[in-house]
């Protein structure tokens, strides 16, 4: 295998020590069961799970044979694995039940509701990895009316309340270059996007991110 496909396959080896540690933390929570914040807390690592297998069949689609390599797809999925695998190995810090706690819940499954939302939206264009599709459109409903990149949206809001839920300097630091690598992937995308009919126009009236903030 040459480096090119071994790097372009990284993200799917990731996939997996991402399952694998979220298996193992499920099973270290299902015995603390009796605890209000580690059976919320099991409920969550639970939801990852089933939001990982979701996008399964996104992550293992093989690319094009002449697509180009993606050079952000490596510290992408480096980065959101161990943002996740830094905070359910090390557990919530919360000894006790406390209202506020639903509160990173909340945001953590918006964030994935608002995801699957945008990677529904886009369909068949939509990938893991920065390219262009043959045919590919600028598509303007769904949650693209709100943000150009509705897909990194929720997937920073739902880590935002992942890390919240277990909460850790190492979390905390991983979701900074998971930050950084998504903020590097939508430069490289915009310049993409560029060459589309009507995206400049759209992305002249449409966030990248967040509305009237970025």
């Amino acid at each position: 295998m040459t480096g090119r496909p071994r790097r372009q396959h990284a993200h799917q080896v990731l996939f997996v020590v991402l399952l694998a540690a979220l298996a193992t933390a499920a099973l270290r929570q299902l015995a603390d069961i009796g605890r209000a914040p580690h059976a919320l807390g099991l409920a969550v690592t639970l939801a990852y799970l089933g939001w990982v297998l979701a996008e399964a069949r996104i992550t293992f689609r093989d690319a094009p044979a002449d697509a180009p390599p993606d050079p952000t797809l490596p510290a992408y999925a480096t980065a959101r694995t161990a943002t996740a695998v830094a905070g359910v190995l090390a557990g919530t810090p919360w000894t006790a039940w406390s209202w506020w706690l639903a509160l990173p819940v909340l945001l953590f499954a918006g964030g994935v509701a608002f995801r699957l939302w945008a990677i529904r939206s886009l369909g068949r264009f939509y990938s893991h990895r920065v390219l262009a599709h043959e045919g590919q459109h600028v598509v303007t409903d769904g949650p693209y009316r709100v943000v150009r990149h509705p897909a990194y949206t929720g997937m920073l809001a739902a880590h935002a309340g992942f890390v919240a839920y277990f909460l850790n300097p190492w979390s905390l630091a991983a979701y900074a270059l998971l930050v950084a690598a998504i903020v590097w992937r939508i430069g490289r995308e915009e310049r993409m996007l560029t060459g589309l009919p009507g995206y400049r126009s759209y992305a002249l009236h449409t966030a990248r991110l967040v509305p009237k903030v970025w």
